[in-house]
């Protein structure tokens, strides 16, 4: 019964950990889009 109850748990923990890794990713990539779009903006705009 132990054994079910810790293979629940450190299933729960996986799922968590790999939501949150894909959360952090997915903030990245759109931090990375938006600060590239503003520095090509300003690089066609001063020329």
């Amino acid at each position: 019964m132990k054994k079910i109850l810790l293979l629940a748990i450190a299933a729960g923990a996986a799922v968590a950990l790999g939501k949150k890794a894909q959360a952090q990713k997915s903030e990245q990539a759109l931090w990375a889009e938006a600060t590239d779009s503003v520095t090509a903006d300003n690089q066609t705009a001063g020329h």
